[in-house]
């Protein structure tokens, strides 16, 4: 079984805080309503989520395109850790996407460059929201969990443009929750996070550490993705051993393997062997590429959206005898803007940035951004394994033996629009 819980988080500041206004402007706007959920507040714009955008096939597999490539940016500004990486390059693509709606000029410019967004703000927003349901169908059709959900938090007495509303609204179903940064930062810090371990099943708890939120706090985005999905061929607990796993070429630890013999996609050259392990439904799947020894280092670098395409293609069914290491771990509540900024999106972080489209006068700008990753793979599926009393195996001798015994990269994806949902690589099964 694998679960996956991701957690974006952006969060704005004020630049000129005599820019505040006393008067809620987007609650007594005759087009948003105003709602209370104990004793939290949410503004919506009064009108639906679009749930039929209407945008083509190409447009959606060219976000898919500029998103591969956003992942892969994020991923090589990573991979130097000697420690086990994991994240969600959909969730942060999301919440920033939800961030540039309100970016212009250079911002705008700078942003759309860094995120490889290939579409004007029209088309991006609605793009997003075609894909973002398309996976939400492909999870109903396909027998997993899929989970999606974004959320706005506004300080109080602070002005939002309706139409940034009306936005957020249409093409990713936010509404905006009103809380009182300026009197009370830690509590809005609580109740946010409270909201984060619920929409996570409790897999991501205190995401926003003390002091992040402060007076200055205008605007939180939040993206959550929680996917649970059973195998589509399962391993089973009888089969599962403890063998050495090679961290580094004279360090080895022992970690449990699940084994299986199946059909699988699978492709082999010099520099690395790969796998594709189906979920139920095969809507989605996880890839696995295990550089030859020595080789990881090469094959990180050719890593791109024409490489993964390549492969993707390239994978020819083969009977294979299979070990894969268990895993679990968390990332911790990590900022991602020195890389955000380091890829050439200063601008957004500092005095200059533009975010008028959000406030209508521009004194804000991302204060940080903030990501928390949780997976765990192993052998079970959802009840089935325990319910199971006969193991499979395919008969005769394997094409191909693999075991992925020493540092590998892997990724989830939906198959038929190629979206990149997680990413990782693990250098240790062994820690959490």
């Amino acid at each position: 079984m694998l679960c996956l819980v991701l957690f974006s988080t952006i969060i704005f500041s004020c630049i000129q805080c005599s820019g505040n206004s006393s008067e809620i402007a987007n609650v007594n706007n005759d087009n948003v309503n105003r709602q209370t959920q104990g004793s939290v507040t949410i503004i919506k714009y009064d009108t639906a989520r679009d749930t039929t955008p209407d945008v083509s096939d190409a447009d959606v597999a060219s976000l898919a395109a500029g998103n591969t490539e956003f992942a892969i940016d994020i991923y090589n500004k990573l991979s130097d850790s000697t420690g086990n990486i994991f994240f969600s390059p959909y969730s942060i693509s999301i919440a920033l996407a939800m961030t540039w709606g309100g970016a212009r000029n250079q911002t705008e410019t700078d942003m759309a460059t860094v995120l490889h967004f290939p579409f004007t703000q029209a088309t991006l927003h609605a793009a997003f929201n075609a894909l973002d349901l398309a996976l939400i169908r492909h999870a109903q059709s396909g027998g997993f969990d899929l989970h999606i959900v974004n959320q706005l938090w506004g300080e109080k007495t602070y002005t939002f443009l309706p139409d940034y509303l009306k936005l957020m609204q249409v093409n990713y179903g936010a509404g905006m929750y009103l809380l009182d940064f300026i009197g009370n930062p830690e509590p809005s810090r609580l109740v946010i996070n409270t909201w984060v371990s619920d929409s996570t099943n409790q897999k991501i708890t205190d995401l926003l550490p003390e002091g992040s939120i402060t007076r200055d706090t205008k605007l939180v985005l939040t993206n959550a993705i929680y996917f649970k999905a059973q195998w589509a061929d399962t391993f089973y607990c009888e089969n599962t051993k403890n063998l050495p796993f090679l961290r580094s070429e004279n360090d080895t630890v022992t970690t449990k393997y699940m084994s299986r013999e199946g059909e699988y996609n699978y492709d082999s050259t010099a520099e690395y062997k790969a796998i594709e392990l189906p979920y139920k439904g095969k809507k989605t799947s996880m890839i696995i590429i295990l550089p030859a020894t020595g080789k990881m280092a090469d094959i990180e670098s050719e890593l791109s959206a024409v490489f993964l395409t390549t492969l993707y293609g390239s994978m020819q069914s083969k009977s294979v005898s299979l070990q894969l290491p268990k895993f679990k771990f968390t990332t911790g509540s990590n900022s991602i803007a020195g890389i955000l900024e380091s890829l050439g999106m200063s601008i957004a972080f500092g005095n200059q940035a533009d975010f008028s489209g959000i406030n209508g006068t521009g004194n804000l700008c991302i204060g940080d951004v903030v990501h928390k990753a949780y997976v765990a793979v192993d052998e079970k599926g959802t009840e089935a394994a325990a319910a199971t009393a006969v193991i499979v195996v395919t008969t005769g001798m394997p094409d191909v033996w693999l075991s992925v015994n020493r540092p590998f990269i892997f990724l989830i994806r939906d198959v038929s629009t190629n979206t990149i949902l997680f990413m990782g690589k693990v250098n240790d099964p062994t820690k959490e």
